[in-house]
């Protein structure tokens, strides 16, 4: 493909040129506070999204899992998300030094719909509601606490188009390769196995869990 036969978008006007604006409720849904729902699409949360940039631009968005009901709910403004044991990259932390805005995309199980959450995050290395983040007895090293810019629902239609949820079209996983065989294509590891390198990683992820 030449570069020619791309064409670009470089302004918000012709952009609106082919996304005509949403009607006037879609853009109203932002309440920008925990409400009741909110809480209850939070509570049965077990797996959400947090995205941050640096300050030159980079993104990046990391998966954060954790048993349903993990991520805290303070008040109708802020909530926090704990940290566990990962890869080290601190990739989410340092940007959130430097650039405090995140975005948040909470998922549930078999719901179609996701909360979305904008804000300002703080690093913390304490607090009293520490304790509440703990799991199986282990409170977390760090958290997030998240106060809250934008708070809405948004719609179904991605999670319809996927089919996400219908384990009738998943794939094969035999038909994927392993972390482990990706690992050791992407490192050009010559001297061990992807077996090998599977079984380490399977024994790092249960033992570090939390």
């Amino acid at each position: 493909m030449h570069p020619s036969e791309i064409r670009t978008v470089t302004t918000e006007a012709d952009l609106r040129a082919i996304v005509p604006e949403p009607p006037q409720a879609l853009w109203d849904k932002d309440i920008g506070r925990i409400d009741e729902h909110a809480r209850t699409v939070i509570a049965h949360s077990p797996f959400v999204l947090l995205a941050t940039s640096s300050p030159d631009g980079a993104c990046d968005v990391s998966p954060r899992g954790d048993p349903a009901g993990s991520a805290l709910v303070l008040d109708d403004h802020r909530l926090a998300l704990a940290d566990r044991p990962g890869n080290h990259r601190i990739d989410s932390f340092r940007n959130v030094l430097h650039n405090p805005h995140v975005g948040l995309l909470f998922l549930v199980p078999g719901m179609n719909e996701t909360l979305r959450v904008n804000g300002r995050a703080t690093l913390v290395s304490d607090a009293p509601f520490f304790d509440d983040l703990a799991v199986r007895g282990k409170r977390p090293r760090l958290a997030l606490l998240v106060e809250v810019d934008e708070l809405y629902m948004h719609c179904a239609k991605a999670f319809l188009r996927s089919s996400l949820w219908a384990p009738e079209t998943w794939p094969d996983r035999s038909a994927l390769p392993t972390l482990g065989r990706i690992v050791k294509d992407h490192l050009g590891l010559k001297e061990v196995s992807a077996e090998v390198i599977d079984a380490d990683l399977a024994v790092d992820a249960e033992t570090n869990r939390y």
